[in-house]
């Protein structure tokens, strides 16, 4: 096949224990899972579990010691929000939740970076987000822990930390939605394909982050990121 140009490379993330690389196909992100955060976001706690996405130019490979991430364009209040990331790795549709489990290949830290001027600006008129969350190196991703029939994550601390101060800060045990029922909900709306990648959502205490910052994401049996905030 002749291509017009050079097609964009696929990203693609580490694998703890592997040589070979997870290839990144769709990026599906769940907003407001966890009480706290719906709250400071002014929602109720238990809804219907909604969904955005953000383009495969979003995922930066976290895998290293300390990762670089630029300060976007057209924002003066760029968010962290640390999350849990599940890796799929056998695709599906109307997946059951018993049977949500068995797509998963792994799990990873993730940050959902938002421009939350946009997002909010977008919100308050009732315009789509993407400006706000889907943008070039917003999904800063460490390497991913397969799950190697240990079963699918359901508890765990999670926290981030900015400059070494604690800002957010959870257990994934208390997402309002599970990841087998994030799974089994987001089946029935799309099918689901190897290389996906979900976001599970982001517990309470998010807030900016400046150019040198350094953001410490943690969630407990995954490796953790450091991603610092390019001050050029």
């Amino acid at each position: 096949m002749t291509y017009a140009f050079d097609p964009a490379p696929t990203p693609t993330l580490a694998i703890v224990g592997s040589t070979t690389r997870f290839p990144v196909n769709r990026i599906f992100c769940v907003g407001r899972n966890y009480a706290a955060h719906a709250r400071e976001m002014g929602q109720d706690e238990r809804e219907p579990p909604f969904f955005f996405m953000k383009p495969r130019n979003a995922v930066v490979d976290c895998s290293g010691d300390e990762t670089p991430l630029p300060y976007p364009p057209m924002t003066s209040n760029f968010h962290h929000e640390v999350e849990l990331v599940v890796a799929i790795g056998k695709g599906g549709a109307n997946i059951a939740r018993e049977q949500a489990g068995s797509l998963v290949f792994g799990h990873a830290v993730g940050l959902d970076m938002t421009r939350r001027d946009l997002q909010f600006a977008a919100r308050d008129k009732g315009r789509p987000w993407e400006f706000g969350k889907a943008f070039t190196a917003s999904a800063p991703i460490g390497a991913i822990v397969p799950e190697a029939g240990r079963g699918v994550m359901r508890g765990g601390a999670i926290w981030l930390a900015v400059n070494e101060t604690r800002k957010q800060g959870s257990d994934i045990g208390l997402m309002i939605w599970s990841v087998e029922e994030a799974i089994s909900y987001l089946s029935r709306y799309e099918a689901l394909q190897a290389g996906d990648l979900i976001m599970t959502g982001t517990p309470e205490g998010v807030g900016p982050v400046r150019p040198g910052d350094l953001m410490h994401g943690h969630i407990d049996g995954l490796p953790d990121i450091r991603v610092r905030v390019d001050a050029s």
